[in-house]
């Protein structure tokens, strides 16, 4: 979401939360598309690559792309919103059927979705309905106006609609990084009317032709910023029961395979009662997120055991270190290259469904500038949302500089020339970031195990190793990760291995370093940061 001042002090609160370790595995169906393991690719659109060169990327940008998102890996992709809004996010909306004419037109929406579908891979669009500007229809003809047919479509606090409610974090307004200021307020989701809107709104873009054929509709939504009580507004309670399960059950029942994400507004949540009770499919692991980003093996081995074992059969949890509210991984472990390594093992490796953010590849730096620019300002996220550096000079074709020259975020931007971070320079480098997570990404696709299999910590004897095995069937893979910078032996204990081990010994699939097993113990050696996985085979 766009506020994510928010939640950068919730994740700082979540980040000293921990709770007491178990063994445990995940409940994830072994069944579903075993031949194609998810990873998503999540875009800010506007940052990622520009097609006509008027510095803002756009969908014609990702479409001339997607061959390199192929190359790497990724299956899906997970846009921003593209409706249009007075915001460069597009959060905050002042029309949900229009798309931004900075990202093109509808033809080339559609364009993009038939190549994607073409192509095997799937997109999710992010939906944030709750909110509206003061340009949006409901909002004018309503301001002021208790006759008006959309008088009870948003959330007024008196009763000659002159006091438009709140939105999250008591806010009225939000000045853009333009400098200009639009009041928002709450759409009244209990409204049945609101609801029917939504139900045709999400229903085109599930189906834009309505002729009962999804090839040319999103195959997911993104639901940000979602609550069964929105913002603790007396008003709007119970809206898992009241809205979100009305709406998503008839997307369902239109489309039984579209998948719904949801991101818990409250970071601190594991999300199960989204899954449980407000008809979602996967929810977002904030909390491993947090864990995986301090490198703290206690943290990741509680957030991993808990996670995996609560979350219910059929559905899921997204593992990411990066998205567009927070700071980039690279900037929370100052661009240190073997650090940035490990966290893509994790955030590949560890189980769910992976989701990498644009530029998390090259390891592209930002963040850290909450209220840097003047306060309550959009222009607070620019640094984790800079375009993506295809180039070793910080200028070229495509390159998506929509900020340049706008203000201080320019002024001390982290695309910098000839600094290592860019497409350009790491592409032909076996040893760069950019191949590790290609190589990475191809591993958990050539292994049923690490692509779908379930997971159970595997304890060992050193606090700086941290290990695990993702298992299916008969089939299993052990990871083991050095948390430390300096060489680190451990014995790992597999005897709650829930595959058998007699019999079998271990094949490397990944790393330099030998190991065997003895009994139901393996002892490994791994360099400052190394990764190693096994494969156990007979």
């Amino acid at each position: 979401m766009a506020n994510s001042f928010i939640k950068s002090a919730i994740l700082a609160i979540t980040l000293l939360v921990g709770l007491q370790a178990c063994t445990s595995t995940s409940n994830q169906d072994p069944t579903i598309e075993k031949e194609a393991p998810e990873v998503i690719y999540h875009v800010f659109q506007r940052s990622f690559y520009d097609s006509n060169g008027d510095a803002n990327g756009d969908l014609n940008g990702l479409r001339d792309k997607l061959d390199y998102l192929q190359d790497l890996g990724v299956t899906s992709i997970l846009m921003v919103p593209l409706y249009e809004s007075v915001y460069y996010h597009n959060y905050f909306s002042s029309d949900f059927e229009k798309i931004d004419s900075t990202y093109g037109t509808k033809e080339d929406y559609l364009a993009l979705v038939h190549d994607i579908h073409e192509r095997g891979m799937k997109i999710y669009m992010d939906m944030e309905t709750q909110y509206v500007t003061q340009d949006h229809l409901w909002y004018k003809d309503s301001y002021k106006n208790p006759k008006s047919v959309y008088s009870d479509y948003i959330l007024y606090e008196d009763s000659l609609n002159e006091k438009p409610s709140t939105i999250v974090a008591d806010l009225t307004e939000l000045v853009g990084y333009n400098g200009v200021t639009h009041k928002i307020t709450t759409v009244n989701l209990l409204n049945k009317e609101v609801l029917e809107y939504n139900k045709e709104l999400f229903k085109h873009w599930m189906d834009p032709n309505g002729d009962g054929d999804f090839k040319d509709g999103v195959d997911g939504f993104r639901l940000d910023h979602m609550m069964d009580h929105l913002d603790n507004k007396p008003q709007l309670t119970d809206l898992f029961t009241k809205f979100w399960n009305p709406l998503i059950s008839s997307l369902k029942e239109l489309n039984p395979k579209i998948n719904i994400i949801a991101e818990q507004a409250d970071w601190s949540s594991y999300g199960i009662d989204y899954l449980t009770e407000g008809n979602v499919d996967v929810v977002f692991a904030f909390r491993l997120m947090g864990a995986i980003r301090n490198l703290d093996k206690k943290e990741i081995v509680t957030m991993a055991d808990t996670i995996f074992s609560i979350t219910p059969k059929n559905k899921g949890q997204i593992v990411f270190i990066e998205n567009h509210d927070i700071p980039r991984f690279a900037t929370v472990v100052e661009k240190d290259l073997p650090k940035m390594k490990v966290g893509a093992a994790l955030n590949l490796l560890i189980g769910g469904i992976p989701s990498v953010y644009y530029g998390q590849e090259i390891g592209m730096a930002g963040g850290g500038s909450l209220g840097l620019f003047g306060g309550i300002t959009d222009a607070n996220e620019i640094p984790e949302r800079e375009a993506f550096e295809w180039f070793k000079s910080d200028t070229g074709k495509g390159m998506a500089l929509w900020y340049k020259d706008s203000g201080p975020w320019w002024d001390n931007r982290n695309n910098k020339p000839d600094d290592g971070i860019s497409l350009e320079e790491q592409k032909d480098d076996p040893s760069s970031l950019w191949n590790y997570y290609k190589t990475l990404i191809q591993l958990r696709k050539s292994s049923q195990a690490l692509g779908f299999g379930d997971y159970i910590t595997l304890n060992n004897t050193n606090d700086q190793l941290y290990s695990f095995m993702r298992y299916i069937d008969d089939q299993a893979a052990i990871v083991i990760i050095n948390l430390s910078s300096e060489p680190q032996s451990a014995d790992v204990d597999l005897q709650n291995s829930p595959v058998q081990i007699e019999g079998k010994s271990l094949k490397t699939t990944f790393g330099n370093v030998e190991a065997k097993i003895s009994g139901q113990t393996l002892t490994s050696s791994l360099q400052g940061y190394g990764v190693q996985v096994y494969e156990l085979i007979k």
